[in-house]
């Protein structure tokens, strides 16, 4: 038979103690809650029930197992029940009696296809002939428990026992744990703790958002939206395209004026250089309108809705772009986003501090704050723009220098009486540059004309003199020389006249004004930029911050975690050992000793808690099973009668285990300080990946825990509220996190794994090798594999035919790789049907072995009220058996629960 697979807890109820109180259904579905409420876990659908019970108990507690087999839920309710100990003699005829073990007698209700029995007659658990554990060892019997609460070894074990003979068997097992000390492992916690937080740097050091193409979708298109869009923003022949073009106009006016004034006629007319300052008086006018207007803009844009913004900045003619679909879906790029970061190995407060530079990235400016960039563009900055008016022009260039020079040589090649015509370039020069200077006058002041040119032709006009003087050319030659020169005199004075002009018209405002009307263009773009998509963007910025603020909360969850508990005052109370954060050197969730139920019996999420042990007579504290010293004011006061039974006259109580004093021999010690010899353990001082890997499932599991939180800010319901509920899913799901690293180790997965991450190996987490459990696995099935854990006398009872024996090799997933590449390399074909267990801390063997034919009764119940006519009968319950055709009856007495049976009417006992 298959069974839907469940991500549930297995539920242990133990009848030998806590019988008494599961008398009802509500009681059992009340049992049923706590745990799975401690372990933080909902009701299944398909219900996975551990019973551990005597074999005794199957007819005594009968009620108890009509009430589990019909509790009721969406689908099957599995039960498993583990039966520990000796069953009472049976006769199975009038002259043969058996001795114990003889006979297995269950009611017909444990018949069911989703019930299974385990038989451990006895858990031989000792190591040493000498040794004499109890048959019910706890130390053997909490692992045992731990080992079937594994949902995948939980199923396996019942869908082997329904292809065997009346879905009873004895076990058989061989067990290795690998774990870590539980100090290596609360260390380890606590640095992924940190480590997953982060530092708090209180936003000192920036940090850069990844480019808008690598952002989810619908951030990088409201990022490179908002910084791609400029153009168009003026609507055609509206007021701010209409102002924009008269200005710009008047300055296309002012530059053919300019271009005009360059020119040698220029030099020589005051015209051009009128037509200029006149063109630049009406655009300084122009000038203005436009920054009124834009001042409009930016006041008009500043309150009310982006709607009514849109439409005001409509009415001065700039048009705003529809968002079109850039606020789709926020809530999910904002979800991807921070998966994507933390999949980076981003700390929480690393990330926040991402989201919080998103925000700002995104958030429109409202158009008044704005409003001070203005005074980069008013008719004063314009105006300091031509403080360089009366300002020496810029170095001369080159080539009117050596003009100059070449000028001032041919003109100066005259000797004699002709040689004062050597200086007509130099003077032509002066008087240039003083003609120059008078034609760009303003007001009292002059423009000041570079005196470079008038020093070069100085210059040649000596060194023409000299080189005529030392060479005697005729005299002829000075007059084509000095046309020569003249010649070059006008180039030169063009190129200058050029240069002056361009800076005495730069000085008076024109570049200004230019960079002005462009400054003021721009202003009107970045404001239409900011109002595209200002809905969507303000809401994209808010939910950033929210979503910062939040995992900034979760960061500070984590780091209360991490903070280790205070020592115990030594005057602690033992009644209440565990606080609310003291998990790891507590027991999980579903091994709870502190939850006494309300239904007067002991607690069956007590059973590791009673079961405690540890691995050596010294109590070793890295054992997790290992038994509290009695000076420790956080130890686990053992239940005094935990496995004594529920009353002194109890016929189907396990005697408790016997006190040890100095007169008693060594095996007959309290056998609780000792390891069984079917489990090995290899403790570990963990791996070089164990903090990382601890660190990535807190990330996977608060994403988790985060998920209706996208969904409220998806609604745009990001409040406080749904901030409250998402920081209590956190402390729940760090809770969660810290009882499965206890209770599963840290080899097998969270609960909510990250599936595109590989889980590292053994040896990265534990710092232990996987070969053991390859070897482990890969035994053969001889006698020697596992460890029968059945009495001697229980040995007659099971089959003889080793091919009727179904076998179980398991190990956690984790390992599946590293082991199946061991078997590889050592040429070992891997064995049919391994399980690989989703969680628990064990690898190993189970043999299930079923019993011999005819030794389990099957008996039909049949109830009484009381009121028998017969003078001995107490009431109790009567179980008719037709199964080997005749007429047989078991009876359990409602006073002492003995059981008897009856044939022929011949009452038997």
């Amino acid at each position: 038979m298959t069974f839907p697979e469940s991500t549930t807890a297995v539920v242990h109820i133990d009848l030998r103690t806590g019988a008494a109180a599961l008398t009802t259904t509500q009681a059992v579905r009340d049992r049923v809650a706590e745990q799975l409420g401690r372990a933080g876990l909902p009701e299944p659908d398909h219900p996975l029930l551990l019973v551990t019970d005597t074999p005794a108990g199957l007819t005594g507690h009968q009620l108890q197992y009509e009430l589990l087999s019909n509790y009721r839920a969406v689908g099957d309710t599995r039960i498993l029940v583990l039966l520990v100990g000796s069953s009472p003699g049976s006769y199975a005829g009038g002259e043969e009696a058996y001795g114990p073990d003889r006979r297995l007698v269950r009611p017909a209700t444990l018949r069911a296809s989703t019930i299974g029995l385990v038989w451990a007659g006895d858990l031989r658990s000792a190591r040493t002939a000498l040794e004499r554990p109890e048959p019910d060892d706890p130390a053997s019997l909490a692992v045992l428990v731990d080992l079937l609460s594994v949902p995948d070894v939980f199923v396996r074990v019942l869908e082997d026992l329904g292809g065997l003979p009346d879905s009873v068997a004895a076990p058989g097992v061989r067990l290795l744990e690998q774990d870590l000390p539980p100090e290596v492992r609360d260390r380890a916690w606590r640095d992924a703790l940190s480590r997953f937080a982060g530092e708090d740097g209180g936003g000192a050091s920036p940090v850069t958002l990844p480019p808008a193409a690598r952002l989810p979708e619908p951030l990088g298109a409201l990022v490179s939206g908002r910084q791609g869009r400029g153009h168009g923003h003026r609507q055609p022949n509206g007021p701010a395209d209409l102002a924009h073009r008269t200005c710009a106009g008047s300055l296309d006016r002012v530059d053919d004026d300019l271009m005009a004034l360059r020119a040698l006629p220029g030099l020589l007319s005051p015209a051009r250089r009128e037509a200029l300052e006149s063109d630049l008086d009406q655009a300084r006018g122009h000038l203005d309108e436009l920054r009124a207007l834009v001042e409009r803009a930016l006041q008009g844009s500043g309150s009310g809705a982006a709607a009514e913004a849109a439409a005001r900045l409509g009415g001065l003619g700039l048009r705003v772009p529809p968002a079109e679909s850039a606020g789709e879906r926020v809530g999910e790029g904002l979800r991807e986003l921070a998966r994507t970061l933390l999949d980076e190995g981003l700390a929480l407060r690393s990330v926040a501090q991402h989201f919080t530079a998103l925000a700002g990235r995104v958030e429109p400016v409202p158009g008044t704050a704005l409003l001070h960039r203005l005074d980069d563009h008013s008719e004063e900055a314009v105006h300091r723009g031509s403080a360089t008016e009366y300002a020496a022009p810029p170095r001369t260039p080159a080539a009117p220098l050596f003009l100059a020079g070449a000028a001032g040589l041919l003109g100066g090649l005259w000797q004699g009486a002709l040689l004062p015509l050597a200086l007509v370039v130099p003077l032509v020069f002066v008087a240039v540059a003083v003609w120059g200077a008078r034609r760009l006058r303003t007001g009292r002041r002059t423009a000041r004309w570079t005196v470079g040119p008038r020093v070069a032709a100085v210059a040649g006009a000596v060194a023409g003199a000299a080189a005529a003087y030392a060479t005697a050319p005729p005299s002829w030659l000075g007059v084509p020389g000095l046309l020569a020169g003249l010649g070059l005199t006008a180039e030169a004075v063009r190129r200058l006249w050029r240069g002056v002009a361009t800076s005495w018209a730069a000085g008076r405002g024109t570049t200004a004004l230019r960079t002005a009307l462009d400054g003021l263009d721009a202003l009107l773009a970045e404001l239409v930029r900011e109002h595209w998509a200002a809905e969507e963007r303000l809401y994209c910025a808010d939910a950033a911050r929210s979503v910062a603020g939040m995992l900034r909360a979760t960061a500070a969850a984590a780091d209360a975690q991490a903070v280790p508990e205070p020592a115990a005052p030594a005057g602690a109370s033992a009644s209440d050992p565990y606080g609310d954060e003291d998990w790891l050197s507590a027991p999980s969730a579903l091994e709870d000793p502190g939850a006494e139920t309300a239904h007067g019996g002991a607690d069956d999420g007590d059973w590791a808690a009673a079961y405690t042990w540890e691995s050596g007579p010294s109590g070793d504290r890295d054992d997790p099973y290992a038994a509290p010293a009695p000076d420790n004011p956080y130890a686990t006061p053992a239940p005094a009668d935990a496995y004594a039974g529920s009353a002194p006259d109890n016929p189907y109580a396990t005697p408790a285990p016997k006190a040890a004093s100095a007169d008693t021999a060594p095996w007959e010690e309290t056998t609780t300080t000792r390891t069984p010899r079917w489990l090995d353990r290899e403790i570990g001082e963990g791996g070089p990946d164990l903090v990382a890997t601890l660190a990535g499932d807190l990330r996977t599991t608060v994403m988790v825990a985060m998920h209706p939180y996208w969904g409220a800010v998806e609604r745009g319901q990001a409040g406080a509220l749904a901030v409250r509920r998402t920081e209590e899913r956190v402390r729940d799901v760090l809770s969660d996190a810290r009882h499965h690293l206890w209770h599963n180790g840290v080899l097998a997965p969270p609960r909510h794994p990250a599936e595109h991450r590989a889980r590292t190996s053994a040896a990265g987490l534990l710092g232990t090798d996987s070969l053991r459990v390859a070897e482990l696995m890969g035994r053969d099935t001889d006698g020697q594999a596992v460890v029968q854990l059945s009495s001697p006398e229980q040995g007659s009872l099971l089959s003889r035919d080793p091919a009727a024996a179904r076998w179980i090799r398991f190990a956690p997933r984790t390992l599946q790789g590293e082991v199946e590449t061991a078997w590889h390399k050592s040429g070992s074909p891997p064995p049919d049907g391994a399980l690989w267990t989703s969680s628990g801390r064990y690898a190993g063997l189970i043999r299930l072995t079923p019993l011999r034919m005819g030794v389990v009764d099957t008996v039909l119940p049949r109830q009484s009220t009381g009121g028998s006519t017969r003078p001995d009968d107490t009431g109790g319950t009567d179980y008719a058996d037709r199964t080997d055709g005749t007429y047989r009856t078991a009876r359990t007495t409602g006073a002492t629960g003995a059981t008897g049976t009856e044939t022929g009417g011949d009452e038997g006992w």
